[in-house]
């Protein structure tokens, strides 16, 4: 037997596979994942085990990396960001769950007996990393669009006033992409006179692309921000799930370890870290340069826009947050939600309005709905 090849019935189940998601791949919008990539010129890269062990700014001994990509990802972010020039620093994740766990696991080493607050309409794996850190929380009800309730904060946290305070905020909730004001919750804080305090940011898919629109959302290092995390497979896209984390450097300076075996500092989560995501991140990043990604959040906004007019053209009540992708319409049939990938959540489904997303594709899920609205 040649142990060189697959079998002919492995092969096969490899072609099934293939054909099962580009069929599946074809009409999804339920999920935050963009697909209008090409990264044919990078394939030569995995011929090769890319591996950025440990800190992107520090040389380790193992060099088959692409840590100076890496680095480029994180000044770009950092600057879109508005950090400071000389009190930045982050690395390329897993996905924004991880982004997440960096900066709670940071505020908690920053403020061992802090209280974290995050709101009822918070991803779900933000409950799960808090369970893994052990970290005290408290849920704040969320206004019907999904955002925080400001008025509940301030006043959990008033009774609270002892005790250092973690938020943990949304930018671009869930299901309907409600982003939660870091300025408002700043001045909270300060009103209550809370000297200890840490502010992360998920920004996982709204983070994304909200320094891109008018008027600017209060997200980032400039709002009050000490640190955020963004997807890198949803609004920028890739073939495998990928984020951004950055963090003030003086914060994460406090807990790095330096590691003997690999010639470096121990300053993330994970061990070895995919070498070929930020490749994919900085390859779509030089491709597009800020006017390319600007001109990306327009396209989305535009038919996010004419996505809830169509909508409501045939009767649904349909809305959307200001200026985000996601639209938000009654819960439609089984089969519609199937062939669409729509997530449903209390008798609501959504569509986001990725940047492959075309007027087409809204005119096609419409005159399905329309079907069943008469």
């Amino acid at each position: 037997m040649n142990t060189n090849s697959l079998s002919p019935a492995d092969s096969q189940i490899l072609a099934d596979l293939l054909a099962q998601v580009k069929e599946n791949t074809q009409n999804f919008m339920g999920y935050p994942v963009s697909k209008d990539f090409d990264f044919e010129e990078l394939m030569p890269f995995l011929s090769y085990p890319m591996n950025n062990l440990g800190d992107p700014f520090v040389a380790s001994t193992y060099a088959v990396d692409s840590r100076e990509m890496e680095r480029e990802v994180i000044q770009f972010f950092a600057s879109l960001f508005r950090a400071n020039d000389d009190d930045w620093w982050g690395y390329v994740t897993n996905g924004g769950s991880e982004g997440n766990l960096y900066g709670l696991y940071l505020a908690r080493e920053l403020h061992p007996k802090a209280m974290v607050y995050y709101s009822e309409s918070t991803h779900y794996s933000v409950q799960k990393n808090l369970h893994l850190l052990n970290m005290p929380n408290i849920v704040i009800s969320a206004q019907a669009n999904g955002e925080i309730d400001y008025h509940d904060l301030e006043n959990t946290i008033g009774m609270n006033r002892q005790t250092p305070v973690i938020i943990m905020a949304n930018i671009g909730t869930t299901m309907t992409e409600a982003r939660d004001d870091i300025a408002k919750i700043k001045a909270i804080l300060k009103k209550l006179a809370i000297k200890n305090y840490y502010i992360h940011a998920d920004g996982a898919l709204s983070g994304s692309y909200s320094a891109f629109i008018e008027p600017r959302p209060a997200f980032d290092f400039a709002d009050g921000a000490d640190s955020i995390a963004i997807s890198g497979h949803k609004f920028f896209g890739s073939p495998m799930p990928c984020g951004v984390v950055v963090v003030k450097k003086s914060n994460r300076n406090r807990i790095a370890r330096s590691i003997d075996y690999i010639g470096s500092i121990d300053t993330t989560i994970t061990g070895s870290r995919n070498g070929h995501s930020p490749l994919f991140l900085w390859y779509t990043l030089k491709k597009h340069g800020i006017e390319g990604l600007k001109k990306r959040a327009q396209h989305s906004l535009a038919v996010a826009e004419y996505a809830l007019a169509k909508f409501k053209e045939i009767g649904l009540a349909a809305w959307r947050n200001p200026n985000t992708i996601t639209v938000n319409f009654p819960e439609p049939d089984l089969a519609i939600r199937q062939k669409w990938q729509l997530a449903s959540e209390n008798g609501w489904s959504h569509i986001i309005c990725m940047p492959n997303v075309q007027r087409e594709h809204i005119d096609e899920l419409v005159k399905e709905l329309s079907l069943v609205t008469v």
